[in-house]
């Protein structure tokens, strides 16, 4: 099935009060994150994917800070957003902690960590786009080149791989998902 991002919920967003910066990265990420679940031949829910997207960071619209995840996932609750929905929003931070992580972090202590394909997709697209958009490496805006040299830029900037644990992870999303597009175009 096919999604388009629909106007109603940017004006979610905007309503909300998530600044327009933030906005428009939602936007990349929900638009990067529908392309990559194509290009990966699964069968996945393409609206899932594009909403979690859209809706991930909606609790910026409160804070900035590690909490936004789990202030945004009460927020869609509120706004009646599907609780697969809102479990990618909480679960985004770090890409999907473990119960001990949440704890170090000052979290809600539970398990973030990340089940569906349709999560790690989300996951996966919002750190390519904070590669493609920083500009900190020289990739010229070549997107595939960001993917291409993903695991690189995680290992060589900790702004992107955090620390070991949170590494670790997005390579796991990195190769499993680069592994079901890689069999696409074979």
């Amino acid at each position: 099935m096919n999604y388009k991002i629909q106007d109603s919920d940017i004006a979610l967003l905007r309503k909300a009060g998530v600044p327009e910066d933030d906005i428009k990265h939602c936007n990349k990420v929900a638009e990067k994150a529908l392309e990559i679940a194509q290009r990966t031949g699964q069968k996945l829910n393409m609206e899932l994917v594009g909403r979690g997207a859209l809706f991930h960071d909606l609790g910026k619209a409160v804070t900035h800070a590690i909490e936004h995840g789990q202030i945004g996932a009460e927020m869609g609750k509120d706004l009646g957003l599907p609780q697969t929905i809102t479990d990618i929003m909480e679960k985004h931070i770090r890409g999907g902690l473990t119960e001990e992580e949440a704890r170090e972090l000052g979290l809600t202590v539970k398990d973030y960590t990340l089940k569906t394909l349709e999560e790690k997709i989300v996951i996966y697209a919002d750190r390519l786009v904070d590669i493609i958009t920083d500009d900190i490496i020289d990739i010229g805006g070549n997107e595939p080149e960001a993917e291409r040299r993903f695991e690189e830029i995680l290992k060589h900037y900790p702004k992107y791989g955090k620390n070991f644990k949170t590494l670790q992870r997005y390579l796991g999303y990195h190769q499993e998902i680069q592994g079901f597009i890689k069999k696409v175009e074979a």
